[in-house]
């Protein structure tokens, strides 16, 4: 996961696809990251659809890429919206699960499409946490994952929610919330437009 802070002066990327579109921003992640090459990254909609690739680019309007392509990164950038990573043994996958992709099933949407390859792993990297996530009943009933505020309202576990997606694969999960830490950027915390990136391959 890339953010900000780590690498000043690199803003990866904006609420639209800021400066992931920028082949130096993108050259010099790789650098940091030790990955030769473009990457694959999508415009992300809050829904289900999943969308395999097999080159760079701008690959079109879903919330999962899957690729079977050994050294294409997969990127993903959020802020409050869940970031998860899905490894199997012949390819890959990289999520962007908020509570309307949650309800969409947009994990476990990933999770099939990559079963005939085996899917062994997955990671749930940080994202705003049920301390903090406040919502309506309306969010519970589509998402589940009932959880409390620390200020004691109600609250939805995205973690929770998304671990649910993945049965069947051994899950890690980084229970780092994005608004309570301040590494992170978070939406909810500051507005900001700036978002943390995950990047993975195989």
């Amino acid at each position: 996961m890339i953010t900000t802070p780590a690498y000043a002066g690199a803003a990866f990327g904006t609420v639209g696809d800021g400066d992931l579109t920028e082949p130096g921003t993108r050259a010099t992640a790789a650098d940091h990251l030790g990955i030769a090459g473009e990457w694959a990254w999508m415009n992300q909609v809050h829904g289900g659809a999943v969308l395999q690739v097999s080159r760079p680019g701008p690959a079109g309007d879903a919330d999962a890429l899957l690729t079977e392509q050994e050294g294409l990164p997969l990127a993903v950038r959020t802020a409050d919206c869940v970031p998860v990573v899905i490894h199997a043994d012949t390819a890959v996958a990289v999520v962007h699960a908020g509570w309307r992709g949650l309800a969409a099933g947009v994990v476990a949407n990933a999770l099939e499409a990559l079963s005939e390859h085996h899917p062994r792993r997955a990671a749930v990297g940080p994202s705003i946490g049920p301390c903090c996530y406040e919502v309506g009943p309306e969010v519970i009933e589509r998402v589940g994952a009932p959880a409390t505020t620390t200020w004691g309202t109600t609250s939805a576990d995205l973690w929770t929610a998304a671990e649910r997606q993945l049965p069947g694969v051994e899950v890690w999960r980084a229970d780092l919330c994005t608004h309570c830490e301040t590494t992170f950027h978070s939406y909810r915390a500051t507005a900001t437009e700036l978002r943390q990136t995950t990047v993975a391959w195989r």
